[in-house]
């Protein structure tokens, strides 16, 4: 039986093509039913056009529905006012699928502020959560990934809300990344438990009180990539800037490293000899193989990918929430924090 996970056709920055054509893709690739939402007079005729590109020949229909609405909310819409003036927005009517039980999940690649409030507003928040945390996956020197939360849902934060953050990363890293025993940090300026600022030095002894938790005190900035940390916990603010960080890092390592082996005819032959070891480098560093970030806390499954996302991307988000729906972190998430 697939499971169903509803789009928000209209959110990328280039929608619905990089929505309707990584619908297509994540039929191919999952065994998922993707319920597209938006307008069907766009909708329709952009997705009979990707189905009729030579990229598909000859394959079966995907398995591929749209539902109708009349309104989307935009990158420029301030978020507050257009969650309560477009009742009829394509993230509000997939939202409400999830709530009803006619779908699992719900993707988004959309402005991540209308998604959280509007998930909040429709979902609900789950038992013993008193905020949702925008979770990403990071890239390690071992191979295996780690999860960063918060990097955006919540710019100011206090102690209690960096615990449920740690529990939330912790079932997460379980029943998603398959880590039997994650390691939990909180992200400081250093390692001693004096360093930090007030909200890391309030939380420290929260997290050290916790039997539930594998928790191994302060961590740095560079054990996000070292694989000293399994998930690492961090209000929203320093979150978000350090993921932008890594973005524009990655992007620039990739940018020297291509304009380095153009620049000599040895180093062009060198490149050609590398190939699969270069494609293996961007892979690893390619936001689009992790789909998107999950808001934790909320009672259903929501993913907010990036607003350059591309069909893969896109692909990749539908793919985490089919995962996560499957898996159950939500019931794990109530559990853990009733018991801490």
């Amino acid at each position: 039986m697939p499971t169903d996970i509803v789009v928000d056709a209209m959110g990328s920055d280039k929608s619905p093509d990089p929505e309707v054509r990584g619908a297509i893709l994540a039929c191919r690739h999952y065994d998922v039913r993707v319920h597209l939402v938006g307008p069907e007079e766009v909708l329709r005729p952009a997705l009979d056009h990707a189905l009729r590109a030579p990229r598909w020949p000859g394959e079966a229909k995907p398995n591929i529905r749209i539902v109708h609405s009349s309104e989307w909310i935009s990158m420029d819409d301030k978020a507050a006012q257009a969650v309560r003036a477009k009742r009829d927005s394509s993230m509000r009517v997939g939202l409400r699928m999830v709530r009803d039980g006619t779908a699992a999940g719900f993707f988004t690649a959309g402005n991540t502020g209308a998604a959280m409030a509007t998930a909040k507003l429709v979902l609900g928040m789950l038992a013993g959560v008193h905020r949702p945390a925008l979770a990403t996956i990071i890239p390690t020197v071992t191979g295996s990934p780690s999860l960063l939360l918060d990097v955006g849902a919540n710019v100011d934060c206090d102690p209690d809300n960096l615990v449920q953050f740690a529990v939330m990363g912790q079932m997460y890293a379980q029943n998603i990344l398959g880590i039997g025993n994650p390691r939990v940090g909180l992200l400081s300026i250093g390692e001693e438990d004096s360093k930090g600022n007030s909200l890391t030095r309030d939380t420290l002894p929260l997290l050290r009180g916790l039997t539930n938790l594998n928790f191994i005190g302060n961590v740095e900035g560079r054990d996000l990539f070292n694989g000293h940390t399994d998930v690492a916990v961090c209000d929203g603010f320093v979150g978000n800037v350090a993921i932008k960080t890594c973005e524009g890092t990655a992007k620039l390592v990739s940018t020297l490293l291509r304009e380095a082996l153009k620049s000599t005819v040895t180093s062009q032959v060198g490149a050609l000899l590398s190939r699969k070891a270069f494609a293996e480098f961007k892979k690893r560093l390619d936001y689009s193989e992790y789909g998107g970030a999950v808001l934790l806390g909320v009672r259903g499954v929501c993913i907010v990918g990036h607003g350059s996302s591309n069909e893969k991307a896109v692909m990749n988000g539908i793919r985490v929430a089919a995962e996560f729906a499957q898996a159950e972190v939500n019931s794990g998430i109530e559990a853990a924090l009733q018991s801490a």
